[in-house]
């Protein structure tokens, strides 16, 4: 067995590796028997649209302070794959009429706890209705087995949410937008280039997470180094069904090395410090299932970007290890509505959670004046 390190969505993370196979162990064969006879689904023509009752917390536990100039709730709806999004909902404690509409997720392995939560807060004390989603598989929301992702399926995450707000009563639903920080900027910019329904986009330092999976930071991996990732991560998913259960990759560690890059230091300092460390985080704890990356090694994404013809704002900051990813989207996109904004000094957490650099009022402006040109 060997011990191998490998860079895992932005994290260092350590996961065992062996080649050795043993026969099908008796857990897993009672869990395959159980599920060919629970449902007959060759059998079942149901296409109904059903929202799965799941428990949520109804405590307050953020990492962030509610503010008393916002109303909150706990709401839920379903994706096209059948999974239950859990999601908080804020709006202005005071208004009238139908309301402009953003839905937000990310950073890539956080919850709405999180970052997420803190920005749809922040645009519901500017005027929006915002809701704060856990992506599939992760935080709240449903999903089994737990801590996976794929491009296609966090797509469909934010696919649901505007079909969600699209039906609210207090929602204007020609006024819909979305926010996608770090992983899920990309993934943000992804949605935008298919669903319509979205007047205006803005990215916060925005990771690619399949170019930085399948090609390693700075593009610095080659073909090489490609396959050998390709023979890991395939031995690992013949190891995890083998002794029937998944294998995580790991979270952050406890404490930055010393000769850490400045990056990993940054993401220590949120996820693992009172700033930022939240339960159900998956950057915060165990990290993602270490065979989650295969649809990340194996596709693509922003292949449509040119084609988006609503407004996008791509944010970043000037000091992010991150920031060529957000440059190089940008030269992507076309028309004279979209806009790159880099924030002088700025590290790519500093827009996870720090008000006094996060550019909230240009958000806000961004917004307004993105779904008043829809008017």
């Amino acid at each position: 067995m060997n011990k191998k390190k490998i860079l895992h969505f932005g994290v260092l993370a350590t996961i065992l590796t062996t080649t050795a196979c043993s026969p099908q162990s008796a857990a897993q064969e009672d869990t395959q028997t159980q599920s060919a006879t629970a449902t007959n689904y060759g059998a079942m023509t149901d296409v109904s649209i059903r929202v799965e009752p799941i428990e949520l917390t109804e405590e307050w536990d953020k990492v962030f302070p509610l503010s008393d100039e916002v109303n909150h709730r706990k709401v839920t709806f379903v994706n096209h794959f059948g999974i239950t999004i859990a999601a908080d909902l804020y709006e202005p404690k005071n208004y009238e009429g139908k309301l402009p509409a953003i839905a937000v997720s990310g950073p890539f392995g956080a919850v709405k706890e999180q970052s997420s939560g803190l920005y749809a807060q922040e645009m519901a004390k500017k005027g929006f209705l915002a809701i704060a989603f856990d992506p599939s598989y992760t935080g709240e929301s449903s999903g089994y087995p737990r801590y996976f992702n794929s491009p296609d399926v966090n797509v469909e995450d934010f696919q649901s949410a505007i079909d969600f707000l699209s039906v609210q009563e207090n929602v204007d639903p020609d006024q819909i937008g979305i926010i996608g920080i770090c992983g899920f900027g990309g993934h943000a910019l992804q949605t935008a280039a298919l669903d319509t329904r979205i007047k205006a986009t803005a990215i916060m330092t925005m990771y690619d997470m399949s170019r930085v999976t399948a090609l390693g930071y700075n593009d610095s991996l080659d073909e090489e180094g490609r396959y050998q990732a390709r023979v890991d991560y395939n031995n690992q998913r013949t190891e995890d069904y083998t002794k029937g259960s998944y294998t995580l990759g790991g979270g952050n560690p406890e404490k930055a090395p010393d000769d850490a890059p400045q990056f990993i230091k940054d993401y220590v300092d949120y996820y693992k410090t009172e700033r930022g460390y939240h339960t159900r985080s998956v950057n915060s704890n165990g990290g993602w299932a270490s065979t989650a990356a295969g649809s990340l090694m194996n596709m693509r994404i922003l292949e449509y970007a040119p084609e988006i013809r609503s407004d996008v704002l791509v944010v970043h900051g000037g000091d992010a290890h991150s920031l060529y990813f957000s440059q190089d989207a940008f030269k992507l996109l076309k028309g004279d509505n979209k806009e790159l904004d880099i924030i002088p000094g700025a590290s790519h957490t500093d827009l996870y959670d720090q008000i006094d650099v996060i550019p909230f009022d240009k958000l806000e402006t961004f917004f307004t004046d993105a779904f008043a040109d829809e008017s």
